[in-house]
């Protein structure tokens, strides 16, 4: 696992459109505010979406300050997924230096 800034996960996306986001907060979180075309998947439903993660795809992990979406992170890659990246400061900090319209929540 990589930890990368919102803008270099920025960057990764426009030259890659396959990367596929994958954001683990609760739905309430996801309903409120995420990036375009990630995958919702809650931290509590990892272990059973296992399956999700295959093959040479790279996997950028997302949650609100980065703590929730690094343990899955750890997790996923002790469980043999490879290619994954978490997105440091979360949706929080990627608020603050791609999508200023994003709405924030504590």
């Amino acid at each position: 696992m990589q930890e990368k800034t919102p803008l270099e996960i920025k960057e990764m996306m426009a030259s890659n459109p396959i990367l596929k986001i994958v954001d683990v907060r609760e739905q309430w979180e996801f309903d409120k505010c995420h990036i375009a075309n990630s995958k919702h998947i809650p931290m509590g439903k990892i272990p059973d979406s296992i399956d999700y993660f295959e093959g040479s795809s790279e996997y950028v992990i997302v949650c609100h300050h980065g703590i929730r979406s690094r343990t899955v992170a750890l997790y996923l890659e002790q469980n043999g997924v490879n290619n994954l990246y978490n997105l440091t400061g979360g949706l929080e900090k990627w608020s603050d230096d791609v999508d200023p319209d994003m709405e924030k929540y504590r």
